[in-house]
């Protein structure tokens, strides 16, 4: 078979075959009285072998020592390809990502373009203080130029979960307060997360995002699993006037579990008339519980300071002649106070 019948039927073009002829790999065994080349069915087959070998990204030395070297064996060389071809899948990721981080940002220009790739490369530089600058100087240009600014908010999302420094999480949360976007919902996600701490960070960033459809998504998340979750999003619901919030702020007093900030969360829902009596009758189911020790009384005589109505009266008047001296003299302190407004 001359060589541009070899070409059509291969698929090869005639001159990769002359470059395979070459360097040795397939050379035809016959010539014509013209001097054409002829290929016979064994060079044809070992044409089939070569491209076989090279589509699995073998070079075309190794393809000539696989097909010539009897002693070849291929487990090594396979293993390689297996490690060099992970590495290309993971950089063709990363490349794609940051691709469709641009293209979400809607940049309107190559300046912006320019500007969201120099913001991508600083959130993963190794320095904190990079990080933290780059943070910054998203927020600062999402506030300024409001929704029409490029600023990639799936990249402030996935940095901000995986921030562990504490100084540069407070700037990308307060940078993803302003960029808007879809970064409540890319938050949520994360709150799902196999990671405790990819759900605190998370919770915490959405509890700075100040929109209703975060509000209901921190609802959703006092059924979370996870009870720190549970716990800022209580905290951060309090702060908004939901009254949901109230069963876990007030768990949040009795474990002793930033205890005080519940006890401010409850106080500020107290405000509401609406509110002040059902927080009162949480508390005092709490009190009635025998597994209830005088730390706890303690601090719910202390949540109960800032809560009106009879039921709390009633319920100090009771714990000022608790058997536990401190907090019979807590609950004394308070009704003092109280009785001074």
């Amino acid at each position: 078979m001359l060589i541009g019948d070899v070409a059509r039927r291969s698929g090869v073009s005639a001159r990769m075959l002359r470059h395979y002829e070459s360097l040795g790999l397939v050379r035809p065994t016959g010539r014509t009285g013209s001097g054409y080349r002829r290929y016979s069915d064994e060079d044809i087959r070992r044409i089939f072998h070569v491209e076989s070998l090279r589509s699995l990204g073998l070079s075309l030395r190794d393809v000539g020592r696989a097909l010539d070297d009897p002693g070849f064996a291929p487990a090594e060389l396979v293993d390689d390809l297996i490690r060099r071809t992970r590495e290309r899948i993971a950089a063709e990721t990363e490349l794609l990502t940051r691709l469709r981080r641009i293209d979400a940002a809607e940049p309107a220009g190559w300046e912006e373009v320019l500007g969201v790739v120099a913001l991508l490369q600083a959130l993963e530089s190794k320095s904190p203080g990079a990080r933290q600058r780059a943070a910054l100087s998203a927020g600062d240009a999402a506030r300024s130029a409001g929704e029409d600014v490029a600023v990639p908010v799936e990249a402030l999302v996935e940095a901000v979960l995986g921030e562990s420094d504490p100084n540069v999480a407070g700037a990308l949360r307060w940078a993803l307060a302003r960029a808007g976007g879809d970064g409540a919902a890319l938050l949520a996600e994360g709150l799902r997360s196999p990671a405790a701490e990819v759900r605190e960070r998370a919770v915490r960033s959405l509890a700075e995002l100040p929109d209703a459809a975060t509000t209901a998504l921190l609802r959703d998340a006092l059924g979370n699993p996870d009870a720190v979750v549970r716990r800022y999003a209580a905290l951060a619901l309090g702060a908004r006037g939901v009254a949901d919030a109230v069963p876990t702020l007030v768990d949040m007093i009795v474990e002793a579990v930033n205890d005080a900030d519940a006890a401010d969360a409850l106080g500020t829902l107290a405000g509401d008339p609406a509110l002040a009596e059902r927080i009162a009758t949480g508390l005092v189911d709490r009190l009635a519980h025998d597994a209830v020790g005088p730390d706890a009384r303690r601090r719910l005589a202390q949540a109960l300071a800032e809560v009106p109505g009879g039921t709390t009266d009633r319920a100090l008047d009771e714990l000022a002649r608790d058997e536990d001296r401190a907090v019979a003299l807590t609950a004394t302190y308070i009704l003092k106070l109280r009785s001074t407004r």
